[in-house]
């Protein structure tokens, strides 16, 4: 999965919040507690900007971040209650593209990261629906959608996976947890989203069909 952003950072509650507000304001973000993690999750998933405390319990940032310079050439960003300029001048010379001093406000350290993905050219097209994961609530150009919760599961699947065309049988195991589910209801439930973010469902523009294949989400052509 793409990401616009991960925070690495041992502070649950902070890396927590941040990643909320960062998803409530159309950044995508996810968060880990150390290092170890950290790399697991780039194993499995791709992002544009990393977040990276110094410390880290059990590891360095420092450290992490030197890894991460072997195969990434992403923005990283330190955020560290450390604020010696010696810690700041090692952070950069190792590969970081900025140091945010903590504490910080949630509102300027989201316009920093906005900026840096606007700048590196990395940040994804906004997109006409919004996910708001806290409340489980999508929205269509700031409209919240009346959804069941079944619609929301597969449409958020889709936003996740924007671009790229999804098998049926990939929707019936990650959407429904279940590879009994028939097409008759994956149909009927693409009829229903379809029937409440198109402009004209029997001419859908985002939902498309990929025939004999699955659906992909697409807002190329709108």
């Amino acid at each position: 999965m793409n990401y616009d952003c991960l925070i690495v950072d041992d502070e649950p509650d902070l890396a927590s919040g941040v990643c909320e507000y960062f998803n409530l304001f159309g950044v995508s973000a996810h968060c880990v507690l150390n290092a170890d993690d950290a790399l697991s999750f780039l194993r499995e998933n791709t992002v544009s900007l990393i977040l990276l405390d110094i410390n880290l319990g059990q590891g360095s940032g420092f450290e992490l971040c030197k890894t991460l310079r072997e195969t990434l050439d992403i923005p990283i960003l330190f955020i560290s209650a450390r604020t010696s300029s010696e810690d700041m001048l090692l952070a950069l010379n190792i590969g970081g593209d900025d140091y945010i001093p903590k504490p910080f406000t949630l509102s300027v350290l989201l316009a920093k990261v906005k900026a840096v993905l606007k700048r590196y050219g990395a940040q994804k097209t906004e997109s006409r629906l919004r996910v708001d994961t806290a409340t489980e609530r999508i929205y269509l150009d700031g409209t919240a959608l009346t959804l069941t919760n079944m619609e929301y599961r597969l449409l958020k699947y889709l936003l996740d996976n924007k671009g790229r065309v999804v098998g049926k049988e990939e929707l019936f195991e990650n959407v429904w947890s279940d590879n009994f589910v028939g097409d008759g209801t994956l149909n009927v439930h693409i009829r229903r989203l379809r029937g409440k973010i198109e402009k004209d469902p029997n001419e859908p523009l985002l939902i498309k069909t990929v025939w004999g294949v699955g659906y992909v989400y697409d807002e190329a052509g709108v």
